[in-house]
This record gives C-alpha cells, sequence and structure tokens, in this order.
C-alpha cells in the first residue's frame, strides 16, 4: 500500500471524524492497520486480538478458512475491529478505496457501540490487551516447562473451551461458594426463612450454578493451581466474547445505518458513490432461509428513526441487546416487509410453521427472539454435588433437546476437569435423560 494511499485514507478519515462527531458519536480512538489477505485470515483466526494464547484451535481455523477461500468457497470479511480502547480495525489492502472508506464509517458506529452499549459495560476495553497478552505468556511458559507441556496445556485448554458458552447470559461477578455459604447462613440466622424452608449451607453448590467454568476451577479437587488459572483465562475470554454474541444484529445494524448515512453525506465521486451502494445492497441483502443481522439490524434502525426520531436510535444502542432490541421495536408491518417465517422439522423435512399475517407474526417474532442473543445457547447448570462427589448438571429444557452427540462430548471435558463421574440430566422427546 503506496504512502499516497495511506495520505489519502488519512484525508478521508478526517472527514469521517468531523461528520461521526457531528452526529454526536462518541467512539474510542481507532487504529487503523493495513494487512494482506493471509494476514487477514491469521487475524480472523484469533479474533482480531495482536496476541493470544496458543491453541491449535486457532490453527486449525486459519487453514480451514485459507482452504477455502483459494478454492473460492468463502470470502473474508471486509473489516475486522475488536473491542478495545483504543481500538484496532484491519483494512485489507486488496479492497478498492471506496471500499475502504466505506468500512472507516463502518467501523466508528461498531466502536461508538462497543463504547456505549451497557451490554459491554465489563467487557475492560481499556486493559484487555493487556490481559491478553498476560494470558499468552503465562500459557507459553507453561507449554515449555518440562513438567507440563503442550499436551497437557492442551487438554484443559480443550476442556475449557468446550464450556465457553456456560456462563451467564447477563454479566455478573461470580460469588464463591464459600462466600454464598456465609451469606445463607447470616439470613438463616437473622431470621429471614422464618415461614419458609431454608437452602441447605452444607450444599455444594449452595444454588443452582449457571458458571459452570468458574465452579469448576473454584470447587475442582482434581485441577493443579496452572489448570485453576487457565480456566480463569477461559472465563475472562468467554465473559469478553458473549456480549458481541448477544448484540450481532444491533451491533451490525448500528454500524451499516452509520456507514450508510455517512458515505452519503461525504458526498463522494460518482466513481466511488455508485460502489458503494452495490457494495451497501450487498451487505444488507436478505439471506434466503436464515437471518442476516447487517439486513435486520440496518432496518430496524432505520425504523426505529422513522417512527421515532434519531434521539430513540441512540438510547437503544445505549440500553437493549438483540433480545430486547427486537421485543420492544420488531411490529406486524416489519415482520411483513422483511417476509419473516418460522419453520422446523416434521419427520426429517422443513416445514414452515407460521408466516408473518395477522395471527402468525408474533409466533414469527417470539420464534425469532429464541434464535438471538445467546438465547440459541443451551442453559445448563450445576444442580450439585454427593457425598460421593458425583457431579449432577441439569439442563433447563425449553422445548428443544440437546444435541447428544454434542452433549456426550462436552460431559466428557466437564469429567476431564471435575476428575470424577459427571451426569447432566435433560429430556430428550419429553422423557427424562441423562448422559
Amino acid at each position: 500500500m503506496s504512502s499516497n494511499f495511506l495520505s489519502m485514507l488519512e484525508e478521508w478519515d478526517e472527514k469521517i471524524i468531523k461528520l461521526a462527531e457531528g452526529h454526536g458519536l462518541d467512539w474510542y480512538p481507532i487504529l487503523y492497520e493495513t494487512c494482506d489477505y493471509y494476514e487477514m485470515i491469521g487475524n480472523m483466526a484469533y479474533h482480531g486480538m495482536p496476541t493470544h494464547y496458543r491453541h491449535w484451535s486457532f490453527g486449525k481455523s486459519f487453514e480451514r478458512t485459507h482452504a477455502m477461500y483459494n478454492a473460492g468457497l468463502e470470502g473474508l470479511p471486509y473489516e475486522l475491529i475488536i473491542n478495545s480502547n483504543p481500538s484496532i480495525a484491519y483494512l485489507m489492502e486488496e479492497n478498492p478505496f471506496y471500499l475502504q472508506v466505506l468500512i472507516m464509517c463502518h467501523c466508528i458506529g461498531h466502536s461508538d457501540f462497543f463504547k456505549n452499549n451497557i451490554t459491554f459495560a465489563n467487557t475492560h476495553a481499556d486493559n484487555v490487551l493487556l490481559r491478553m497478552r498476560n494470558a499468552k505468556r503465562f500459557v507459553d511458559g507453561l507449554i515449555e516447562d518440562p513438567s507440563i507441556g503442550v499436551k497437557k496445556v492442551e487438554n484443559i485448554l480443550d476442556a475449557a473451551h468446550a464450556l465457553s458458552l456456560q456462563i451467564p447470559r447477563r454479566y455478573r461477578m461470580y460469588d464463591s461458594q464459600k462466600n454464598q455459604k456465609k451469606a445463607l447462613i447470616l439470613d438463616i440466622k437473622q431470621g429471614k426463612y422464618e415461614d419458609d424452608f431454608p437452602p441447605d449451607p452444607r450444599a455444594i453448590p449452595v444454588s443452582p450454578e449457571p458458571n459452570i467454568l468458574a465452579f469448576l476451577a473454584e470447587c475442582s479437587r482434581a485441577l493443579d493451581d496452572w489448570e485453576r488459572e487457565l480456566l480463569y483465562f477461559a472465563l475472562e475470554d468467554a465473559e469478553y466474547f458473549m456480549p458481541q454474541i448477544r448484540t450481532k444484529i444491533m451491533n451490525e445494524g448500528w454500524a451499516s445505518y452509520w456507514h450508510f448515512r455517512m458515505m452519503h453525506e461525504l458526498e463522494l465521486p460518482d466513481s466511488m458513490h455508485l460502489p458503494f451502494l452495490k457494495m451497501h445492497n450487498e451487505v444488507v441483502r436478505p439471506h434466503l432461509g436464515s437471518i442476516n443481522p447487517y439486513h435486520l439490524g440496518f432496518h430496524l434502525f432505520r425504523k426505529i428513526e422513522e417512527r421515532h426520531g434519531l434521539e430513540e436510535c441512540f438510547i437503544a444502542r445505549e440500553s437493549l441487546n438483540d433480545e430486547s432490541f427486537i421485543r420492544q421495536y420488531l411490529t406486524e408491518e416489519d415482520c411483513v416487509d422483511l417476509n419473516l417465517f418460522s419453520f422446523g422439522l416434521d419427520k426429517k423435512e422443513f416445514v414452515i410453521e407460521d408466516v408473518s399475517d395477522n395471527e402468525g407474526w408474533k409466533s414469527v417474532k417470539q420464534n425469532l427472539i429464541k434464535q438471538v442473543s445467546a438465547n440459541n445457547i443451551p442453559s445448563i447448570v450445576v444442580e450439585g454435588v454427593d457425598e460421593a462427589n458425583i457431579l449432577t448438571l441439569r439442563h433447563e429444557h425449553d422445548g428443544r433437546d440437546l444435541e447428544l452427540e454434542y452433549a456426550e462430548s462436552v460431559v466428557e471435558h466437564i469429567t476431564t476437569l471435575w476428575g470424577d463421574v459427571v451426569r447432566l440430566e435433560t429430556i430428550i422427546e419429553d422423557e427424562p435423560f441423562e448422559i
């Protein structure tokens, strides 16, 4: 990428910043890094992080994406930006100039969302890069330790990664079993259970615990200190990325809304404006048989502005996640305009269950909510540990059965970390089932 090309990008960046400030956007400073397509695949494998601990799964992701890209079976993202202060965004050198300008507008929308949306309040963007760097140093030290080595490290990380989504959807600081026991005993002494039977303070856990990673790190008798530390690193990663899962539609919609608006206001020459419109339409087009988060998010933010004004868009951006966003703003008119419908399996064939008419749109909306904001991830809690040290987990069944092959694999990983028998109670085809 020539120095002249970079200086032109800097000029356009200044214009974009002035526009965004004029609209009241408030984002982290953005550091742009240029890379070729090969480097972009590497950045994708590590979720955009400039530093991360080593694990075979990142290499697998790189090799798969590289092979698919070379075979023409998979494209690369036009932009990649991480939730940090300052934000780091990657510009791929192969992209044409108009697309680089669009990406810079898009990235300001993302960074503004990261900084202001309440779901990201506990992701600690100021020090995430330092935390990732410290985790890398720790893991590198374990791998180089002849008494531990790469196989033992990856065995623990494999199990931790399998559980990375089994944390509370809404952030809450994990309270140790010791602290929960003390609080319960105090409540009992103060008479808070006079008219009720109190929980048993000797129980482990004191109450059903959704944070499986944190519970295992605290309570497993089978783990060495370094293994517990690896679980806490995996937990930090999971808590950092969960808000992105819970706001995918809003985040992409907000960034698309602002790149569309600012690209029109930049007074682009025709040589850039027409390709921009074509690219924008490609990004926000509907996907056959699935939800395109760019399409749905962009549509809803445009409709919110039309119905309630731009200030309402900022309120939504600050206070909601995908579930509450759709619940509050998706109307019957939207369902019809977007041609939304719900479908399911019947005797191994897909059938349409509801369409967006007067009778079916609410059901369609409810089914959509079940698929967004991490609601499609099974909810599993630690139910108890008996005298024989058998760990019992319970699947909070919501009408959707677990995929047994994956569930059995996850139970095996939990067994690795627990070091003893693990049971998972669930329901399969309306009957109690135990793994």
